[in-house]
This record gives C-alpha cells, structure tokens and sequence, in this order.
C-alpha cells in the first residue's frame, strides 16, 4: 500500500509539471485554477475546506497542505477534522492549551488512492479547459487576419493546418480555390474566418475563397489602403476564376486603380499568383448606381440603363456587338457586375431603326425550338432570331452551353425564317 501511495504521490506531482509547462497560461491562473482543484479534493473527502491553507509552487511542481483544528479537552472531540484533542495537540507541540489553533502539514498521501486519482484527473480536465479558453479567445480576436500555416494533413473535405505553436486550424474543402493542391510541409496562407466553441472545443475555420481574403492581401499590397486614403468598398469574387472590387480614393491626387494595380501590375501579381490566376478587375465606386453598374460591366460600352430600386433590377441595353463584352466568358462579368452592385442584370441588344423590321422574337418558335434552349439564348441578350443569327456559332456553344449538333439545328431554323419571306 506504500508503494502505491508513493507512486500516485509522484503521478501527482506529474501532473503538476504538466501543468507547469502548459503554454499561454499566466501564472495567477495556473495558482488559482491549482488551488481550486486542491480545495475540491479535500472539500470532497472532510466535507470541508475552509480550516485547510494550501501552498501550491508551479514552478518546482510542488505543494504544501495545512489543516488548522482548535484544541479541546481529551473525550470532547466531536469534528475530528475541526478540533483535535488536547493530549493530541500536546504531541505536536507540549505548550498547547484548550482554545487554541493547531496548524499541522496534511501529506497527499493521507487522502489515500481515490482522492489523489481524482485530483489528477481534475487537474487534467482543467489544464485542457485552460488550453482551450486561451486558444478561442487567442483566435477569437484575430478573426479577419490573414494567417500563414504549414500543411499537416489534407482529406477529401478539408486540410489540417499548425500554426507554430502546434494549434490545429481547418481549410475545408469549399474554402479552397477550386485548383489549390496542398502537400505537407507545405505554407498555406488564408484568412481566418470564424471560431467556433461548441462544446468547449475551439474549431478554428479559414478561408481562400472569401472576399476578405482578397481584401486583407490588397490591404498588404498598397499602402494606400492600410493609411486610409483609399477605401474599399465590395468585393466579388468567382474563387480562381475572376473578382471584381469596388475602391474609391478620398484624396484627388490618388488614382485609385492606379495604385491598386500598381505600375505594369506589380501590386496585384503576387495576389494573382495566390489566387490560382484569378483576373482581377479593379472599378471606382459611385453612388450613383448606374454609373456603378456601367463601370461593374466594364469592358463593355452600356448605352442605357432602366432601374427598378424596389426589387433591385437593371435592364441595360446595349449594342450588339457589346452584349458578348457585358455577359463575359461563361457569363461571369454579367455575374460579378450583379454580386458587386446588388442588383439583378438583365442585358438587351439595341440596334438601328429599320434593322429588325423583319426580326420574329424567339418566343415565336416554340413550336420548333424547345422553350429550354430559347431561355439559355435569352440568358445571353439574346432576344430575337437576328441577334442569334448574328452571333458566332463558337460564342453560342460555348456561353449557352449547347451541343453543336443542337447549335447547328437552331441556326438552321432560324435562318429559314427568313429565307422564306425573302
């Protein structure tokens, strides 16, 4: 039985070097957190703690217990752990006399296997808790930062990264660029998006598809930016395909998009680079939101614009040969324009009077043409039987996403339109 007290005596003091080592916890709360769970053990085994003085040394990895009882006539001992008998008090000192306190030092070992079990097992329990209140709150505040960590382990839903001092931080799969491939070892850099602390357990989420992670990286990149001359007011982005980002500059001297690309592109390579390619296209804000929606639609040349601000549309009508430039590759320019400005883009050729007074709008050929493949053309601007006739073959394979078999089959149609009233 001495055997195993002495082993759980050493475990215990284990424990506390434990402890000691435990990272980012300052010294008043290790001492406190320390003491609380001496005075449970206790509380647990005597019913009470509150005649016991406990001493606890972190930095040795070792403590003192002593227990105060007030000395009564031998035979009037009722509390053993309160009061102790005069003959016994005159053993520890022969002086003592009825009344007075006796302070006598309590070896762990006396609380017996249960207790010093528990009180391990206590300390092991709040030593995580520690850990995981300083580390949610360490990240906590830091949400937003752009953080550099090394590749651990990557699965088909998410990467581990460690940060460097061994804290475990999530990539998920659909926060990746879709063309990211990481291996370990390997530095990933992201933002940090979010920290979780269900169940007591922080859960660390960053980002590279989030538009901030793009706004933290300019914010690094131009100068401006950080001093405050330049503001950045929305981003939108298609992760590693193309952005879309909205500056404005508050001194007149400054060039906004100048300085945000930097000269030949300098400033914005490097972000680039990190983004897989993504094409970044950099506007100026305005107020006025049909200048807005002309500038997000950039390259194209917009002649009109009707605006409903109750449901937040925009009918833009152009010229023909814009209406490709507006709606983009794979219609991403019309799609960033609409995630940048707010509000829902629907484009319309405009063409010279007396050009269409033959043209038969699309909804005409139902009977011959599946409704399906007239809404994908007039997704695209595409109104009438001459915009499509009008339109490269290559442009409406690849924007209306169609088979060239079917392609072919609709221009047939179409054109035969005309042929016959000619």
């Amino acid at each position: 039985m001495a055997t195993k007290k002495i082993e759980e005596t050493v475990s215990l003091r284990d424990a506390l070097g434990e402890f000691k080592e435990t990272k980012n916890i300052d010294r008043t709360t290790m001492m406190s957190v320390l003491e609380e769970c001496f005075r449970s053990v206790i509380a647990h085994t005597y019913g009470t703690d509150e005649n016991y003085d406990i001493i606890v040394n972190p930095d040795k990895g070792d403590f003192e217990i002593y227990r105060n009882r007030v000395v009564v006539a031998d035979g009037e001992v009722k509390d053993p752990n309160m009061e102790i008998s005069l003959s016994d008090a005159r053993k520890v000192e022969d002086d003592y006399e009825i009344g007075e306190d006796v302070t006598e030092q309590v070896k762990m070992s006396d609380f017996g296997r249960r207790a010093i079990l528990t009180l391990r097992q206590t300390l092991a329990s709040r030593i995580l808790e520690l850990e995981h209140d300083t580390l949610y709150n360490q990240y906590k505040d830091r949400e937003g930062e752009i953080i550099s960590a090394e590749v651990y382990q990557t699965w088909k839903r998410e990467a581990l990264l460690l940060d460097d001092e061994d804290n475990e931080l999530i990539l998920p799969r659909q926060e990746q660029i879709p063309s990211d491939f990481f291996r370990k070892g390997e530095t990933a850099r992201a933002v940090i998006l979010s920290v979780d602390n269900t169940n007591g357990k922080p859960k660390i989420i960053l980002s590279r598809t989030s538009p901030l992670f793009l706004q933290r990286m300019l914010e690094q990149e131009v100068p401006e930016i950080s001093d405050g001359l330049i503001t950045i007011h929305k981003i939108a982005r298609i992760p590693g395909e193309r952005a879309k980002i909205a500056v404005e500059s508050y001194d007149g001297n400054i060039d906004p998009i100048g300085a945000c690309v930097g000269v030949k592109g300098s400033r914005v390579h490097g972000i680039v680079r990190e983004l897989r390619g993504e094409n970044i296209d950099v506007i100026n804000y305005s107020t006025n939101i049909k200048l807005f929606i002309t500038r997000a639609l950039s390259p194209a040349e917009v002649n009109n614009i009707e605006i409903n601000e109750e449901d937040h549309t925009a009918n833009v009508y152009l010229d023909p040969e814009q209406v490709s430039l507006a709606i983009g590759k794979g219609g991403l320019n019309i799609k960033l324009a609409s995630m940048l400005t707010g509000y829902t883009i629907d484009v319309f050729r405009e063409t010279m009077e007396g050009d269409d007074n033959d043209d038969v709008r699309l909804d005409e050929f139902t009977n011959e043409i599946e409704p399906w493949i007239i809404n994908e053309l007039k997704k695209l601007g595409l109104e009438t039987a001459r915009d499509v006739l009008g339109a490269s073959r290559d442009f409406l394979i690849q924007e209306a996403d169609l088979e060239e078999e079917t392609v072919d089959e609709v221009l047939s149609i179409l054109a035969a339109e005309f042929e016959g009233n000619a």
